[in-house]
């Protein structure tokens, strides 16, 4: 990323954020003199089965237009245009990573837990490292960096819409790979939640290995 005065000019709108300006809060950071600003966001804590995936995202100091305007929160975006933006992610951004937790680790402590976990290995192997991190959500990634928790950040920084579209593809290939081994749970469609299809193969199956025993509706009261 270069200086931070030749980012502040691609960001305008910096004096309002209600102007809806999706860098104003990337553009805050490298006023007050932050190079490497990382998005960071998690996918998966609802789910019955699977892993809770995070990721983290340094998006290039040029962001070409066109670009800019089809990263999005990956809630709004179909798949396939989610796969698009991710392709794009992983040819040109500055740095992006992934951490996993497992659903074993998720049942020996707690879904949060779990989720900020996920955020910290993901920031942690990121290269180069950030020095500041837009984290989607009210709570901090327990790490020594400067960082900002925004609610629904997705949709107010690209840098957390980049993340959360990474962590979003990253888990659904995962979820899809599991339903080659767990074909009766419709894996590739649900994604582990608890869809009625999902909680019917539950109840006459019973669970699979990769199903949070400690969640209500699997093994949790």
């Amino acid at each position: 990323m270069s200086n931070s005065s030749e980012n502040l000019a691609l960001f305008p709108g910096l004096s309002n954020p209600a102007l809806g300006n999706p860098f104003y809060y990337e553009s805050l950071a490298l006023r007050d003199g932050f190079q490497k600003i990382a998005g960071v966001d998690e996918v998966g804590r609802g789910p019955l089965a699977g892993p809770v995936v995070a990721a983290a995202v340094i998006l290039p100091g040029r962001l070409d237009p066109k670009w800019a305007e089809k990263i999005k929160d990956s809630k709004q975006m179909s798949p396939r245009a989610r796969e698009e933006v991710f392709g794009w992610i992983i040819r040109h951004a500055e740095a992006f990573s992934v951490g996993v937790v497992s659903r074993e680790e998720i049942d020996r402590g707690n879904i949060l837990a779990a989720s900020l976990e996920a955020m910290r290995r993901a920031v942690k192997t990121l290269e180069p490292p950030p020095d500041y991190l837009l984290v989607d959500g009210l709570h901090s990634v327990p790490l020594n960096i400067p960082q900002r928790c925004l609610k629904k950040g997705d949709q107010k920084s690209k840098s957390i819409s980049a993340a959360s579209v990474v962590a979003k593809v990253y888990r659904d290939r995962i979820m899809k790979a599991f339903h080659e081994m767990y074909p009766c749970y419709h894996f590739d469609k649900n994604k582990g939640y608890g869809t009625r299809q999902h909680l019917q193969a539950l109840h006459l199956y019973g669970p699979c290995p990769i199903h949070r025993h400690s969640f209500k509706g699997v093994g949790g009261k």
